[in-house]
């Protein structure tokens, strides 16, 4: 993040709506001389809370932007994501329902992509797939699925010729791993609402939709067949290898020694 430049939009912002910088301190809780050192750029101890609390008040909103190596960065988030984009068009396209991926959308100056739309024009039903290669902000993905659901009669009847009423279901499509299942048990109380179909009981839903039941949210391998019953396997980490065994040793059990075999740093895979 750069400060100089969110210094100088917070003055900016300051100055446009002529308050001075008490009024802006007031209104975000927090100090007048917090808000002189972010607009000279010299807010390095600051939290990131307290800075989206000083734009919000000032009707902002704070975006941060991570780079690394050009477009490379891109490529590295998109890969898991068009993995799980592939898995999950081939199970729904096997459920009797016609998918299109990446249906772009401008409506009513409302822009986006949905992942997958799956059709089935016959009983006037969509699908409105979200795929997420991970779950971070729960509101914006919901308000942001809404926005999807919403449209998708629109989309179907300019896109696909589909007039009149339909039936619109949402699927959330998450990686099988530990921890999305943990972040969406976290927030049980709100997702439940949205997307009350889980575990066996979304394929069956899929193949036959219930009425009263709109949303579902699907956890995929990407390491095993659909269907398998083993789990996606979580991130990397790197982990020290364990000591090295003294040379004076005569007896070195198995475990010993493969740790001293490794190199200084081994990466080991965590399954959930």
């Amino acid at each position: 993040m750069n400060l100089i430049r969110v210094g100088l939009v917070v003055r900016a912002l300051r100055r446009r709506l002529g308050w001075r910088q008490l009024d802006l301190a007031l209104k975000a809780g927090v100090s007048q001389q917090a808000i002189s050192r972010l607009e000279r750029g010299q807010a390095t101890r600051m939290s990131l809370e307290t800075i989206d609390r000083i734009l919000a008040a000032l009707g902002a909103d704070l975006e941060l932007v991570v780079r690394w190596r050009g477009g490379e960065l891109d490529r590295v988030l998109d890969a898991r994501h068009a993995a799980l984009d592939d898995v999950a068009a081939t199970l729904i396209s096997g459920l009797d329902w016609q998918v299109v991926p990446e249906v772009s959308y401008s409506e009513y100056g409302e822009r986006g992509s949905i992942d997958l739309l799956g059709l089935r024009p016959a009983a006037r039903l969509l699908l409105i797939v979200e795929v997420k290669s991970d779950l971070t902000v729960i509101e914006a993905t919901i308000r942001k699925h809404d926005e999807k659901v919403r449209l998708a009669p629109t989309i179907a009847r300019t896109r696909f010729a589909i007039d009149g009423p339909v039936k619109v279901l949402r699927l959330l499509i998450l990686p099988d791993t530990g921890a999305a299942r943990r972040r969406v048990a976290e927030h049980a109380a709100v997702l439940d609402r949205v997307y009350p179909v889980r575990g066996r009981n979304v394929r069956a839903w899929l193949r036959s939709p219930s009425p009263a039941q709109s949303g579902a949210i699907l956890f995929l391998s990407l390491t095993h067949p659909v269907g398998g019953r083993r789990r996606e396997p979580g991130p990397h980490r790197v982990r020290r290898a364990a000591a090295r065994s003294s040379p004076s040793r005569r007896r070195v059990d198995s475990a010993s020694y493969l740790a001293a075999a490794s190199p200084p740093f081994a990466y080991h895979s965590r399954r959930e």
